[in-house]
Order: C-alpha cells, then sequence, then structure tokens
C-alpha cells in the first residue's frame, strides 16, 4: 500500500522520506504512525539504501500530533461504561507505547537518519528529530515541548533523548515553560549542527552529507551509528570493552582495503552492502 503522509524516493543509496501534509502543517494523523516505521524498516530490512533524509513540505516541519485524528466515540464511552473506563489506562498505556516505537525504528535502524528541519518543530515533532542521528535547520526554525501547553506531559520519546542532546536546565525550561527556541539557540545549544538561509540551500547541504555518509562503507558506518547509540547509554569501560568485541566480531580487512584503494585511486568504493534482515 502507498504512503498517505509520506513520499519515498531512493537514489544512489539516499532514500529521502518526506512528510507530505503542508495543509494540515503536517500533523501527525494515525495512518503516520503506522506508515513512518513501516517505510523506514522496509529501507533497513531490506538494504535499500546507505543513509535516510527526512524533510517535509510546507512552512513547517510538523504541528505534531493531529489531536482530532484521535478523539472518537471512546471518550464518551468512558463516561457511560465503567469497565471501560477502568481498562482505559492499559490501552492508553499500550498506544504510546506503539507510538515511541514508531520513533525509535530511526534511532534502532542499521543506517544514519539526516533531518532537515524548517518553520515549526512542535510537540510530536520534537519526539521525531530527537530520534533521528543529525539534525539541520533553516533560521525561520522553531523547537517546541508543546505538551504542557495543553495540559499534558511529553512521552513519545523527547525528554529521554532531548536530555542527552543538550543541557538539562535547558530541557527543564523548554518543558515546563512550553516556549519557542530559536533555530540560532537550537544551533548553540547543540540541537542542530547548522541553520542556513532557507530550506532549498539546507537540502542541497544535507544532501550533499548524505552523499559522503553513502560513499563509506555500509559496514563501518553501521558501527559507528552502533557504537554512538551504545556509548551514549553506557559507561566509558562498557563501550570500550563493547567495541572491541565488535570490531573482532565484524571488522573487514577485505573492506579495509578497499576503501583505501578507493582512495588512494579516487574512485566509488566497491563495498559490501548490508546483508537483508528477516523479522
Amino acid at each position: 500500500m502507498s504512503p498517505t503522509c509520506f513520499d519515498v524516493s531512493i537514489d544512489n543509496n539516499i532514500a529521502h522520506i518526506r512528510m507530505n501534509r503542508p495543509e494540515k502543517r503536517n500533523s501527525m494523523n494515525a495512518e503516520f504512525w503506522e506508515e513512518l516505521p513501516e517505510i523506514v524498516n522496509d529501507i533497513d530490512d531490506n538494504s535499500k539504501a546507505r543513509v535516510i533524509v527526512i524533510s517535509s513540505m510546507g512552512p513547517h516541519f510538523s504541528s505534531g500530533l493531529d489531536i482530532g485524528s484521535f478523539i472518537t466515540g471512546d471518550s464518551q464511552a468512558l463516561k457511560t461504561d465503567p469497565k471501560q473506563s477502568r481498562s482505559h489506562g492499559e490501552s492508553f498505556y499500550r498506544m504510546v507505547k506503539r507510538m515511541q516505537n514508531t520513533f525509535s525504528c530511526l534511532e534502532e535502524c542499521r543506517i544514519p537518519v539526516l533531518v532537515a528541519i524548517q518553520g515549526g518543530c512542535i510537540g510530536g515533532g520534537m519526539d521525531f528529530i530527537t530520534a533521528c542521528d543529525i539534525r539541520y535547520a533553516t533560521e525561520d526554525a522553531f523547537f517546541t515541548v508543546f505538551e504542557v501547553k495543553i495540559g499534558m506531559t511529553a512521552d513519545v520519546g523527547t525528554f529521554p533523548r532531548l536530555v542527552k542532546l543538550i543541557p538539562e536546565g535547558i530541557v527543564r525550561e523548554l518543558a515546563y515553560t512550553g516556549r519557542r527556541m530559536s533555530a540560532a539557540e537550537a544551533h548553540q545549544a547543540g540541537l542542530v549542527n547548522r541553520v542556513f538561509a532557507d530550506q532549498d540551500a539546507m537540502l542541497e547541504a544535507v544532501l550533499e552529507v548524505a552523499r559522503e555518509i553513502a560513499a563509506n562503507a555500509p559496514l563501518a558506518v553501521y558501527g559507528s551509528k552502533r557504537m554512538i547509540n551504545y556509548s551514549r547509554d553506557h559507561s566509558t569501560a562498557d563501550s570500550l570493552d563493547y567495541i572491541g568485541i565488535w570490531n573482532a566480531s565484524f571488522l573487514q580487512t577485505e573492506e579495509m582495503v578497499e576503501a583505501i584503494a578507493a582512495n588512494k585511486e579516487q574512485r566509488a568504493g566497491d563495498f559490501a552492502a548490508l546483508p537483508k534482515k528477516r523479522r
């Protein structure tokens, strides 16, 4: 089935996933949460690309959760059916876990995920971008942990990831106030790598970074992503031990020889693709 919330293209080992609902400010409706992991897992499982670039159409990256698409007759049913009301917590928990997994797939996939952000990145948009490997923004971009403004606590991934990307005091301020963080402040804090004048300039630069990544040995890039994620969540001692075990198991001298030769001869490397995954 063709996705309804995204356009997907793959060219020269780069997969470009674009949110395509600008008239809705790329809000995250029910279909969004199903389609994104299907797309990402298909690219990763079948080794269709070496890097993913995520962007969106229109003036805003995303306005976050499409609240309207989740409001059904269930709310009224909770008021009239005591048994359904008592089990509501468990149902809500399962829904949140499913939504969390939608973004965790970006972190867990074997290839790097780059995201290009313009305009508003609000609420669920923050959950989205913090699960990506590298973030870029336009000068007009702004970032908001908006959930507090609608009486809830962000629960799809912002806090466990954001607190590892920028200083804790800034995270707390954003979370408690719901204020906007400008692109310039986000760059200064380390949330985004670079800021560009407009979306065209940003996408040109981001795709160039993607091409640089795609030119490297996929196994080495995969190992780098795995080690960075592991090191973020573990002690230095554990990480040193893990990288030793990883390279003892995965280091391929043939890939090293080919990479050195390709650099010396100024040509594209002939590298092994990541093996397809079975779920």
